[in-house]
């Protein structure tokens, strides 16, 4: 899942990223209502993580705002306020999922996973496919020809960023946080490491050669070009 997290305490925003990268999705995190909107506009997130409390423009504000701009990814409301009127205002403003803190990470896993479901019936594709390629969403199962790709967590996260911006040049820096978040250490090479795992796993397939290093800047998931 291509996951929005919007949270502005920095224990759980930490716990929820690294939770929700070692269950193979790629998240984008904001501190902030503003910035999370414009995010929300820009991108085609799976779901949205969404706190209550946040500087800028409070969750509640944000939620109804996508709403009225025909933003209909699915949207899990998580804050502390367990009461029925609570959970009423949140769902009221176009919320698809109420969770009160604390909670179980399971269960919010579970309720991600639950609301997703439903919204791929309105804007969503189950797999994404490219040159080969195929990723189910759902199951997270990826496919090349036809045949399956066994990957390792984080090389699911690299290639399922790489798909998402097809066509695109993207950076070390971009890769990095999608994969390890505020983790990774900048002077180390591991993101050419991983491409190039990754690479290995694609070769002797129709996706051999897709991942081309663009030097100086980094990555780009390009088209399929004949091998001799």
């Amino acid at each position: 899942m291509y996951l929005l997290v919007v949270e502005d305490d920095p224990a759980i925003s930490r716990f929820l990223v690294k939770g929700l990268r070692e269950q193979r999705c790629v998240v984008d995190l904001i501190e902030n209502g503003l910035d999370a909107e414009g995010a929300a506009l820009a991108a085609e997130y799976d779901a949205i993580v969404l706190d209550i409390m946040l500087p800028g423009m409070d969750g509640l504000t944000l939620c109804r705002r996508l709403r009225e701009q025909q933003v209909d990814t699915p949207i899990l409301v998580v804050t502390a306020r367990d009461s029925v009127t609570g959970r009423v205002e949140g769902l009221d403003v176009g919320a698809d999922d109420y969770l009160a803190k604390p909670f179980e990470f399971a269960e919010l896993v579970a309720r991600l996973r639950a609301i997703v479901r439903r919204g791929r019936t309105r804007h969503l594709s189950a797999v994404m496919t490219h040159g080969g390629i195929s990723v189910d969403l759902r199951d997270q199962h990826v496919t090349v020809d036809g045949r399956p790709l066994s990957l390792t967590a984080t090389e699911y996260r690299l290639l399922l960023h790489l798909m998402r911006r097809a066509g695109s040049i993207v950076s070390r820096a971009q890769l990095a946080e999608h994969a390890w978040g505020s983790e990774y250490d900048p002077e180390s090479n591991v993101v050419d490491v991983y491409v190039s795992y990754l690479r290995r796993k694609l070769q002797h397939t129709s996706a051999d050669g897709l991942i081309r290093t663009i030097r100086g800047m980094g990555y780009m998931l390009g088209t399929s070009e004949p091998h001799a």
